[in-house]
């Protein structure tokens, strides 16, 4: 099928693509490296009829480290996150959650802004961002009440399927992850049927260490409910442990049972609660290895 009718806008800077969102209303629709929108309007799942195309907001194509965040601009690509020295380094799961996003000729296109702004819950960065306790930057019109910025909790961004906390005359403008303090590692792993599938399922774990002992775990899972979903019962039993295999698998097992898949061609629920399990032990051990050291 081929998307309906719609009217192209390319506007020059952030404040006249806010502009644009709130004379168009509803119907508008922002489009950046358009990996999820464009599927979703070839099979008419939906129709805006405004297209408000950002590709030109270069200066929102960044990755830094600023006042104790890592900060992501919505724009950078899938790729450049893949080939960052700094991500690499410092945050190896962004890398993770990135290498198994589509393929290559996505990557080079897709956003990761637009990854989270589209609010799909078998999207790979919006479980990352929750194990890693991220922040969402959104910018939208200014006013007498102030600037029109914001700043929202990852746990407050998805509350949907599809939707998430910004408004309609909002942009989503930069993701920021708390800069690792102390020994920490973080990992993210995926199960999918071939390159460029959504996930089976897939999971997030980030830990903090005092010494040998977890102070801090973050678990969150991706494609097994309505939004990505934090695994606070899994968390919770890995603090205070020094995390051995069946450590792990404890919180594997806690993790599963947190989890909501829906029965489909890619699985039974069954079978995707034992996924859940595998690949969350997998991350877990990961995350620690790399706290220890390892790549």
């Amino acid at each position: 099928m081929i998307p309906g009718s719609f009217d192209y806008h390319s506007p020059a800077s952030l404040d006249e693509a806010i502009q644009l969102l709130g004379e168009l209303g509803e119907d508008a629709k922002i489009l950046a490296g358009g990996h999820s929108l464009i599927p979703m309007m070839k099979l008419r799942l939906a129709e805006p009829t405004h297209l408000v195309d950002i590709n030109g907001l270069t200066d929102l194509n960044y990755i830094k480290e600023q006042d104790g965040y890592l900060c992501i601009g919505a724009m950078t690509r899938e790729s450049d996150l893949e080939t960052s020295d700094l991500i690499a380094e410092k945050y190896p799961i962004l890398k993770d959650t990135s290498e198994v996003i589509a393929d290559p000729l996505v990557r080079n296109l897709a956003t990761v802004g637009g990854n989270i702004a589209h609010g799909d819950p078998a999207n790979d960065h919006p479980a990352t961002m929750v194990a890693l306790d991220a922040e969402i930057v959104v910018n939208g019109p200014s006013g007498l009440l102030g600037s029109g910025k914001r700043t929202i909790p990852i746990d407050e961004f998805f509350v949907g399927p599809l939707m998430t906390a910004l408004a309609e005359n909002e942009i989503l403008t930069e993701i920021r992850v708390p800069t690792p303090n102390g020994t920490s590692g973080a990992s993210y792993k995926k199960l999918e049927r071939k390159v460029g599938d959504y996930a089976i399922a897939g999971a997030a774990a980030a830990l903090h260490f005092d010494g040998d002992i977890c102070s801090k775990a973050g678990i969150a899972l991706t494609n097994v409910g309505p939004t990505p979903i934090r695994a606070t019962q899994a968390q919770d039993a890995l603090v205070g442990t020094s995390i051995t295999q069946e450590d792990a698998e404890k919180a594997g097992e806690l993790a599963a049972a947190a989890s909501h898949p829906v029965g489909d061609h890619r699985g039974s629920e069954e079978y995707k609660r034992a996924v859940v399990k595998v690949l969350t032990t997998r991350a877990i051990l990961k995350a620690k290895s790399r706290a220890g050291g390892e790549k």
